[in-house]
């Protein structure tokens, strides 16, 4: 089984939380426990959770953590939309962000309908 560090996805998901940890630097410190704590928790959720399904027994409880790392994926888009709309994030800066948030999503979701086609085959030729 490849080391969750050699997964694409890990690599685009582990380089996003770089950036963002980066960007947020220059947050305000009021909002040190408000929306750069979210921006942060989110992105490292993403990477954390590809790294911890990789880790347990099967593609059934990996295809799960996948689903998780989606999920604060799609939450780091909000909070990212939340960051331009208060002018803490320019708008470039923002969409380059948002747009490799969403590479991210795309390719969970990629890997989650493989695992789940692969488990549907298995399933089939046991029949």
């Amino acid at each position: 089984m490849q080391h969750f560090t050699r997964l694409v996805v890990w690599k685009k998901a582990h380089g996003l939380s770089l950036d963002i940890y980066r960007v947020t630097q220059g947050f305000p410190r009021a909002e040190l426990y408000g929306l750069t704590g979210q921006l942060r928790r989110a992105v490292v959720s993403i990477a954390a959770n590809i790294a911890e399904g990789r880790g347990r027994m099967g593609d059934g409880e990996f295809a799960r953590f996948l689903r998780y790392a989606l999920g604060s994926a799609t939450e780091l888009e909000c909070h990212l939309l939340l960051a331009r709309d208060l002018s803490l994030l320019s708008a470039e800066g923002s969409e380059d962000l948002q747009r490799r948030a969403q590479e991210v999503e795309r390719m969970l979701a990629s890997l989650v309908r493989k695992l789940e086609q692969r488990k549907r085959h298995q399933l089939t030729a046991k029949s």
